[in-house]
C-alpha cells in the first residue's frame, strides 16, 4: 500500500519562501528610493514620477540606457564615499550589487 502525501505540509515551506522573497524584493526596491532622497516626495508624486518613467522608457529606449548609466554612476559614488568613510548614506544603499542596484542589464536580480 502506498503512503499518502501531505500536500499541505509540502506547500507550507514553499509559501514561506515565497513570502520571504516578496518581502526581500520590497525592501530592495525601497533602498534606492531612500538612497536617492526620493522618500522625501509624497507617495502620489513618487508614483507619478515612476509612471512617467515607465511611459518614457517604452517610447524611447535610449532614455532607459541614459537613466541606467546615471544610476550606476550614483551608486558607484555612494560606495566610494562609504568606503572612504565620507558622507551619510542610507543603510543598504552601498551594499554593492546585493539586489538594491540593478545589474548591467537593468534587471533586478531575483
Amino acid at each position: 500500500m502506498r503512503k499518502s502525501r501531505d500536500i499541505d505540509a509540502e506547500l507550507m515551506p514553499l509559501q514561506d519562501k515565497q513570502r520571504s522573497l516578496k518581502l526581500k524584493r520590497i525592501t530592495q526596491f525601497g533602498e534606492p528610493v531612500t538612497a536617492t532622497g526620493s522618500d522625501a516626495l509624497d507617495l502620489e508624486t513618487l508614483a507619478g514620477v515612476l509612471l512617467d518613467a515607465v511611459e518614457r522608457a517604452k517610447t524611447d529606449p535610449s532614455t532607459k540606457g541614459a537613466w541606467q548609466r546615471r544610476g550606476e554612476s550614483f551608486f558607484r559614488r555612494e560606495r566610494r564615499a562609504k568606503s572612504n568613510g565620507a558622507g551619510d548614506t542610507a543603510p543598504g544603499a552601498t551594499s554593492g550589487r546585493g539586489g538594491a542596484v540593478p545589474n548591467h542589464n537593468g534587471v533586478q536580480p531575483g
